[in-house]
């Protein structure tokens, strides 16, 4: 099969021939049909995180069962497919207290010293290559574990659903499942790419009561009221905070950052009304220090993480196709390009400029 292979940081991903396994026990073989582009790929070709090398990367996608291991049981063979990285086990703490994305069981990896899922097929035998974030979807094929995807509706178009698979869950999951957001809040998004701009979706489906979207790029804050914001602030001009404060009358309920940057994940803290909740949806790179002023903890104010939209995917995922389909999910304008698999190194120039929402590779 073809795939993108990523073998050294700061570098452009490889498009290289690839073998892959066949399913074990509890692994699935999904033909990929579509895979976004993600700024967390990105956090990884630049080495803002760390992850062994070389790797096939992705890990929004969706695409059709081609083969099933003999102890799987939630998917079969032609099933279409939104896989998911948080793979979970479903009989830890995590899991059976409800937080199914926490789960780091290693019933859910391969063991140590067994065949690897992917390798490089070429007469110097270079391998094995490591799987990234349980997925690895630029690529025509992937090899999972059966709690890393769930089965949808047949009807829904490949290349909307793989959004489903990360930006959208994670955005409306921050909004509905970790920061509860309720009809009338307020609620201040910072970031209008892909996550920012379903966090807005997901606003507006919760029934907050006012929605602002924030960010540098025009196209991106007009895009954002397609979405459901009711206001919009250009960072460029001026105190984002107090212009806030100024249209809350003191600052909002629920704050969401979706870029990943210290001084943004700051600016979501102080932009809260007492008692209101900021949500750090952004990878923020390793070894950053974030400074937050001790006395507003006085006024209650939280801030906490959101990984994966705290979401339970194989109940989350399939409404989210529904909430599309009856029209209440924005899909369509997301995707700002279709690519091929070879035009993956554009994508990522794309998203460094940030002037688009999603690109999507969609596999013939």
């Amino acid at each position: 099969m073809k795939a993108a292979v990523l073998r050294e940081v700061g570098k452009p991903l490889s498009i290289e021939d690839v073998a892959i396994g066949k399913p074990g026990p509890r692994e699935v073989l999904i033909r990929t049909k579509a895979a976004g582009v993600c700024h967390s790929d990105l956090h990884f070709v630049e080495g803002s995180y760390p992850h062994p090398l070389p790797a096939v990367l992705g890990h929004e996608s969706a695409g059709i069962v081609e083969a099933v291991g003999d102890e799987v049981r939630t998917v079969k063979v032609g099933d279409h497919v939104i896989t998911c990285l948080s793979v979970y086990c479903g009989h830890c703490e995590v899991c059976l207290t409800g937080h199914m994305s926490l789960c780091t069981s290693s019933e859910t990896k391969r063991p140590k010293g067994s065949e690897p899922r992917l390798f490089k097929e070429d007469l110097n035998g270079r391998g094995p290559m490591a799987q990234f974030l349980n997925l690895s979807s630029f690529a025509e094929l992937m090899l999972v574990h059966e709690h890393a995807c769930v089965a949808i509706r047949k009807d829904m178009p490949f290349d909307r659903a793989a959004l489903i698979g990360c930006s959208v869950t994670t955005g409306i999951g921050a909004v509905i499942h970790t920061s509860k957001v309720q009809p009338g809040e307020t609620v201040a998004v910072i970031g209008c790419g892909g996550v920012g701009l379903a966090t807005i979706n997901g606003a507006a489906i919760a029934g907050a009561g006012r929605i602002i979207a924030i960010d540098r790029q025009p196209s991106k804050l007009a895009l954002a009221r397609t979405f459901g914001a009711t206001d919009v602030i250009d960072a460029n001009d001026g105190d984002v905070v107090k212009q806030v404060q100024e249209l809350t009358s003191g600052g909002v309920h629920h704050s969401f950052e979706a870029i990943g940057l210290k001084a943004t994940a700051e600016q979501s803290f102080k932009m809260l009304r007492r008692g209101g909740t900021a949500n750090i949806i952004g990878m923020i790179p390793v070894g950053t220090m974030i400074e937050l002023h001790g006395p507003d903890f006085l006024g209650e104010k939280k801030i906490q993480g959101s990984y994966m939209g705290s979401n339970r995917f194989p109940v989350d995922m399939p409404r989210f196709v529904d909430f599309y389909m009856n029209g209440k999910l924005k899909l369509d304008e997301l995707i700002a390009r279709r690519i091929r698999l070879e035009d993956v190194n554009d994508a990522f120039e794309e998203l460094k400029r940030g002037e688009l929402a999603r690109s999507v590779i969609v596999f013939d």
